[in-house]
Parts: C-alpha cells; sequence; structure tokens
C-alpha cells in the first residue's frame, strides 16, 4: 500500500471518527443534567495560591497576555521572540474585541512583526478588522497550482528539494476595514489594503547562464518588476458573525466576503480585483461541557480580472492568522485562485479544561490559469491532532501545538488562540 493510499484512508477515518463522535455524544444530551460541571483551570493557577483562585463564573472586561516565546513554524525554522493579546468589552453584553502583536527573530535571520485586530467597538455597531506586518522575510517558491505534488507512479519519485526555489525579501502589509452593523450580526464596510515587496532577491535566478525561476518567469511574462512591487486598492466588506466568542469559539456562524479593487497606478504595473470569501461555522455537541465542539472552515482567495504579482497571489497559509494549511508550509502552493477547507473536532482532556485537544483535518486546492489548471483539478489533503493549555480562563484564550502530516511533509506548530 503506497503512501497515497495510506493518507487516504487515515482521512476517511478521520472524518468517520468526527461523525461517530458527535453522534455518541449527541445521543448522550440526555444525560448531561447529570454530569458534574467543574470550574476552569489554567495554567497561570498553578502558580497561584489557593486562596486567591476565583471559582466563579468568569465575567470578562480586560484580560492582558503578554509573554516571552520560543517556537517554531515550518517556514521560519526555530523562533524567538514575545506574543501579547489585549482582550476587552466595553459593556459586559457586548462581543470580546480582541488586539494582538509580536516580534519574533527566527533561526532563517527573518525578523517578523506584527498587530492585528478584530474589534466590536459602539455597543457592537462597529467592527474593525485590521493586518499590520513588517517582515524582513525568506521564503521557498515551488510553482504554481496544487498539481506541484504529482499523484500516482510520479509520486514514488518526488522530493520538494526538486521543485524548490528560496527566495528572500522585504514584506510589508496594512490592512484595515471598518464595518457597520446594518441588521443583527449583519455587517457592510470599506477597507483599504496596501501590500509592498521588495529587496526581492531569487537565489537561483542566473540570467547569464539563463537559470530561470517561477517568480521571474512570471514577472517578465506580466510586466511585474523582479525587484520591488506593491499591491494597493480599496475594499467592499460584507460580515454575518454570530460567534460566542472570536478567540475560542464554542458555537455560531462567521461569513466574510472582501471584494478588493487594485486601481493602476505608478507603483501598481496592472489593474486587479479580488474576491475573498470564507465560512466559519462551530457546532456545539455537549450542553454542559461546552469545549466539545467541531468546527468547519472554507476560505477562497479568487482573481476576477487584471493580474496580481507572483508573491500577491493567493497562497497557503497566508490567511490574517496565518492558520490554513496545517501539514504543510507556507506558502507551499500558491495559484490564480486558491480554496482551502478544514474541519476539526476540540475536546477536554482534563475535567477542568486546563488540558484540551483537537483532531484535523483539511484539504487545498489551486489553480493555474498558464497551465489551464483549473480548481479541483488536484486536491493535497492532510490530517493532524493538537494539543491545548489554557492560558486565560475569561477569553478561553489556549497556547496551542499542532502536528500535522500532509503528502511527503510533517510540521509542527505553536501559537496562542486557536486554529480558526
Amino acid at each position: 500500500m503506497n503512501f497515497t493510499t495510506i493518507l487516504k484512508s487515515r482521512i476517511l477515518l478521520l472524518f468517520i471518527f468526527l461523525l461517530f463522535i458527535s453522534q455518541a455524544i449527541f445521543s448522550q444530551e440526555g444525560n448531561d443534567k447529570g454530569e458534574k460541571k467543574y470550574p476552569l483551570k489554567s495554567i497561570i493557577d498553578l502558580f497561584t495560591k489557593e486562596d486567591t483562585l476565583k471559582i466563579g463564573k468568569p465575567n470578562p472586561k480586560r484580560n492582558l497576555i503578554a509573554f516571552p516565546t520560543l517556537g517554531y513554524q515550518p517556514a521560519n525554522g526555530f523562533t524567538l521572540g514575545f506574543i501579547s493579546q489585549f482582550s476587552f468589552k466595553i459593556k459586559p453584553e457586548n462581543k470580546i474585541s480582541l488586539l494582538s502583536g509580536g516580534a519574533s527573530y527566527s533561526s532563517q535571520k527573518q525578523v517578523l512583526t506584527y498587530l492585528k485586530n478584530n474589534m466590536y467597538i459602539s455597543n457592537d455597531h462597529f467592527f474593525f478588522s485590521g493586518d499590520f506586518r513588517y517582515y524582513i522575510f525568506s521564503q521557498s517558491n515551488y510553482g504554481l497550482g496544487t498539481d506541484i505534488i504529482p499523484w500516482g507512479s510520479e509520486f514514488k519519485d518526488f522530493s520538494f528539494s526538486s521543485i524548490e526555489q528560496p527566495m528572500n525579501y522585504n514584506y510589508f502589509k496594512f490592512h484595515e476595514t471598518v464595518s457597520y452593523n446594518v441588521f443583527p450580526s449583519f455587517f457592510i464596510g470599506a477597507g483599504i489594503h496596501f501590500d509592498s515587496y521588495s529587496n526581492i532577491d531569487d537565489k537561483l535566478l542566473d540570467v547569464a547562464n539563463e537559470q530561470y525561476t517561477y517568480h521571474y518567469n512570471y514577472s517578465k511574462k506580466y510586466g511585474f518588476s523582479t525587484k520591488n512591487y506593491a499591491v494597493n486598492g480599496v475594499s467592499l466588506n460584507l460580515i454575518y458573525d454570530t460567534r460566542d466568542n472570536l478567540i475560542n469559539t464554542n458555537k455560531g456562524l462567521f461569513l466574510n466576503m472582501n471584494y478588493r479593487y487594485n486601481p493602476k497606478i505608478s507603483i501598481n504595473a496592472h489593474q486587479s480585483s479580488t474576491l475573498l470569501l470564507e465560512s466559519r461555522y462551530f457546532i456545539p455537541i455537549s450542553k454542559i461541557n461546552k469545549q466539545h465542539v467541531i468546527g468547519f472552515w472554507a476560505y477562497g482567495q479568487f482573481l476576477t480580472s487584471g493580474r496580481l504579482p507572483y508573491l500577491n497571489l493567493p497562497a497557503l497559509g497566508w490567511d490574517q492568522n496565518s492558520r490554513s494549511g496545517k501539514g504543510y508550509t507556507q506558502g507551499l502552493f500558491r495559484g490564480t485562485n486558491l480554496m482551502y477547507f478544514e474541519g476539526e473536532y476540540r475536546f477536554p482532556i482534563t475535567k477542568n479544561q486546563m488540558i484540551s485537544g483537537t483532531v484535523f483535518a483539511n484539504a487545498t486546492t489551486a489553480s493555474d490559469i498558464d497551465r489551464n489548471l483549473g480548481l479541483f483539478e488536484s486536491i493535497q489533503p492532510a490530517i493532524g491532532v493538537g494539543l491545548r493549555a489554557l492560558l486565560d480562563k475569561n477569553t478561553l484564550t489556549n497556547f496551542i501545538v499542532n502536528f500535522g502530516l500532509g503528502r511527503d511533509s510533517r510540521t509542527f506548530y505553536f501559537n496562542d488562540g486557536e486554529g480558526f
């Protein structure tokens, strides 16, 4: 039995397991009334005197978490830095708002700084969502489309090193959207978006000896600079959000549509427009312990007109929280259009929910218009497991560790928050 067959069978078994667990817990809902509910306990409580612990129901208003990190991400290597999270509610009945930021230095000599916001302001009438980053970065390119990893007999001799093309560049990102509540849970708004790529160093490019790269060939074909470019534009946003907690959701639905227009100006070589569609759906499967949750995430980015430079094309792991694609390195799959799907079962391991776990499966498909490769013509799956340690009882913020297994790919992730 080859690796492909094994992986397909494991994904099938995982989805069967998710369905079995959900049905088993649903069938026991009648016994939930007799189930004992234990007070939450976080990792911080282990270092707090017993008489200072608050056993009552959490009543969050403002919470700040900040700590140094030593982590690992496949695209970055080992990183040393700090992460911070400030969550707040203006009034107890308001939704949780979140500001997060951090900075780190990686073993691949990367400098990674970011500040992100998802905030409900003015009695939940306004929703702000922002993503600001400055990276001194390095990331390999592997070509366009998800068929870069072959299926069938060709996979036996496949090696990522045969298609990998290293690259260094600086990346500046400033995205901010503001949406207004027009109906219950429904928001409409607009945004501004700046993406700048500079000091691009294509490591394997040697024009004199006719050694070309994916990035160089694409850029030359469509009239983009091979050293510096930017994509700046404005957007229209539609959002529907019934989540109970955007940090660690137990139930609810989140829908997001972002239509972005990038005019052709001096710094933009081409006019372009893109469409982002996203849905997240969370189903609680226990009335007593709300941490028993099945979540579904669907995410798609589509080029609707014009041309984007190579590094701005939709790519795996470049969503706002860089959480898509567990099982594969960030940026491995890139294309004219990209769609990503993930299903996850979250469950407590300890009765006080200090330690919890997750199992997940995902699939990615990306197209390449130059080769007439469409979406769903090639799909790359992955599966994985994770552990969670509760950092904050008020917001249910976890420290997360995930292990993902893709096709000829194994990855570890350390972070705070949830997968999606």
